[in-house]
Formats: C-alpha cells, sequence, structure tokens
C-alpha cells in the first residue's frame, strides 16, 4: 500500500511540476537541444520504476530508534572563514563579510508532500530563525533533499538574498516567488562584491517528477573569494573533479557528499560513497575536505552509522590524517583557515 500512495503522489507531483521546469535554450556541449547530459553517461539508464523495484527488493537495516543529540548553533559574524554544517547538504559559509547557505533544507520530509517521502531524523545544527542575515543561497540541483520550496520560501521573504541555480531551475524559483535569481551553465560565473561564484560540473542528474528527467542543470560550486571553497553538491565520481582541479586550482576547503550511496549497483554513477569521496579529496587537492549529504534523511541502504565509518577506513587505508576529512556533527563549526 505504501508504495501506491507514493507511486499516486509522484505522479501528481509530475503533473504539477511540468508547468515550466523545462529548459529551452540554446544547444550547448552539455545541452543535446532536450536534455542535459554528464561529461560520462550512465551505463544503463535509471528509472522511478527501477528505483521502487528495487527498494521493494532490498532489504533494509534497521536505523536507530533513537539519534544522536543535536548541539543547537547560533552562528555569529566571524573575521575568519569559517563553516557551519547545518543538516544533509545545508552549510552556511561565512566568507569576506559574506553569508552564503547552500542547498537549504528546513522540512520535515525530503518530499512535494508531508504524508509521504523519506523523513528527517534528526534536527537541523541551526534553526531558521537564528541563521544570520543571508547574503547569497546556492542550489545545486532541483531534487526535493537539495531544493526544499518551504525553506526557499522562508528565505525569501526574510532576507531576499541572490539565488544561483543551474540553467532551467530559475523558472521554479520564480514560480515560488523569488525576485533575484541567477541561472547558470557550467564554468559560467557570477560575482558579487569580492568573490565569484563558478558553477562547475557534477555527475548526477534532475528531475521532481515523473517525466522531467534531465530537463534543468545540475552541477557544484566553487567559491573564490580571499580563499576558495568547492561545495560539491550530489554526485558521483567523475572526471569532473580532475577538470576542476586544472582549471581552478586547489581549494582550501571542499564540502562533499558522503551519503546515500547503496546499493552501489544503482547509485554508483550518482552517489560518491566515502571512499570515492576521498579519491575527489585528493584529486581536488583540497586542503581540508568536509563531508556532507548524510545523517539527515534515510534516501538509500546504508546503516546510519556506515558513511562516517567507511569515511575513517578510506582516511586509514590512503594514510591520510582524520583531521584533513572530517564528518561534522549537525551545527558544528569549522573555522578552515588559520
Amino acid at each position: 500500500m505504501k508504495y501506491l500512495i507514493l507511486i499516486f503522489s509522484l505522479f501528481q507531483t509530475s503533473c504539477t511540476l511540468l508547468r515550466g521546469s523545462q529548459y529551452e535554450g540554446p544547444r550547448t556541449e552539455n545541452f543535446n537541444g532536450e536534455v542535459f547530459e554528464n561529461h560520462v553517461p550512465d551505463s544503463e539508464k535509471k528509472s522511478f520504476w527501477r528505483y521502487l523495484k528495487m527498494r521493494m527488493r532490498e532489504s533494509y537495516p534497521d536505523w536507530p530508534k533513537t539519534f544522536p543529540a543535536v548541539t543547537k548553533t547560533i552562528p555569529q559574524s566571524h573575521h575568519d572563514a569559517k563553516v557551519t554544517f547545518i543538516n544533509h547538504a545545508t552549510v552556511l559559509i561565512q566568507l569576506d563579510k559574506m553569508n552564503i547557505l547552500t542547498d537549504p533544507v528546513w522540512s520535515k520530509r525530503a518530499s512535494p508532500f508531508s504524508f509521504t517521502g523519506p523523513k528527517r531524523v534528526i534536527e537541523a545544527g541551526v534553526d531558521f530563525d537564528k541563521l544570520p542575515r543571508i547574503d547569497v543561497v546556492l542550489i545545486s540541483h532541483d531534487h526535493y533533499d537539495h531544493l526544499d520550496e518551504m525553506s526557499i520560501k522562508m528565505l525569501e521573504q526574510r532576507d531576499r538574498p541572490l539565488f544561483l541555480v543551474g540553467l532551467g531551475n530559475e523558472l521554479l524559483l520564480k514560480d515560488l516567488g523569488v525576485s533575484n535569481v541567477v541561472s547558470l551553465d557550467w564554468w559560467q560565473e557570477y560575482k558579487m562584491a569580492e568573490v565569484t561564484f563558478t558553477f562547475t560540473p557534477a555527475q548526477h542528474w534532475s528531475g521532481r517528477g515523473l517525466f522531467d528527467r534531465n530537463t534543468t542543470l545540475w552541477g557544484s560550486f566553487w567559491i573564490k573569494g580571499s580563499k576558495s571553497v568547492y561545495f560539491g553538491g550530489d554526485t558521483g565520481l567523475g572526471p569532473h573533479f580532475k577538470m576542476i582541479h586544472d582549471k581552478l586550482g586547489a581549494p582550501d576547503l571542499a564540502l562533499l557528499p558522503i551519503g546515500a550511496y547503496e546499493p552501489r549497483s544503482f547509485m554508483k554513477h550518482q552517489h560518491m560513497n566515502p571512499t570515492e569521496a576521498v579519491n575527489a579529496h585528493m584529486t581536488l587537492e583540497s586542503k581540508k575536505s568536509v563531508g556532507i549529504h548524510f545523517g539527515t534523511f534515510r534516501l538509500t541502504k546504508e546503516d546510519y552509522f556506515d558513511p562516517e565509518k567507511h569515511l575513517k577506513a578510506a582516511l586509514k587505508e590512503q594514510a591520510i590524517d582524520e583531521s584533513l576529512f572530517i564528518a561534522p556533527k549537525q551545527g558544528e563549526e569549522l573555522i578552515f583557515v588559520e
């Protein structure tokens, strides 16, 4: 029964979201005139139906009945470059007197509905009303655990920040009432004050319904001010990490996804596991990396503690000090430049 509800919910959602989420610009290196493409195509075409079949067949380990307590943080202005891990892929980056927020999600579910879809298992590390005024919001792609309509509306109403998104995503944000949104293709830049934002490639996909797959662009962000930060968004391991390093250099800090990676037969192309995240850390030659995209929503098969455990094992295997790539607690602050 729960799967029938899920199918019905997603069908309803797809019908409502087909109103304007189709990018209609000219062909580019990564847009074939109809859909966007990765540098490396997936050898197996994934679909919602295949995902549903996989969920029905796979057995999932039980998650804990209770979860680690969250120490709530109230971010203050800071003279140094600082990041605060809020939850999932939501990170507050404070750099050069600018407050930058990535993939803001405060909703209880990563879903278009309140009664179905991945449910939050732990509170955000920063309450929304304790956020400082946000200047820029970066949205990596349109999946519900990264583009949360409620959070976007609250940010727009309170702060009216600049939203930076991939091509096509501006249509949905404008429908949500966002007044200041700029869409970017891969490698396009936007400068605000002394900080430059570059929309960089990722190996992933987009879509919020059944029939809009890859009609908007996904990606990652390179933030360059007095220091540099790479925000990986959602991505599999691919050649884009070397491309980013070759074009833009080594970041002072990389925010790299380490969760939602099992089973590998389905997730490998779109989500890195911790071992692959360490590989990306080394390819980027990041001075320090922070794991994101774990511990908030149950999206895939791995155990709750697996991302942290497997990250430590991968670092040990590569003889990398654990302090150079951490899996933070929600609400944890990190001054990443001495």
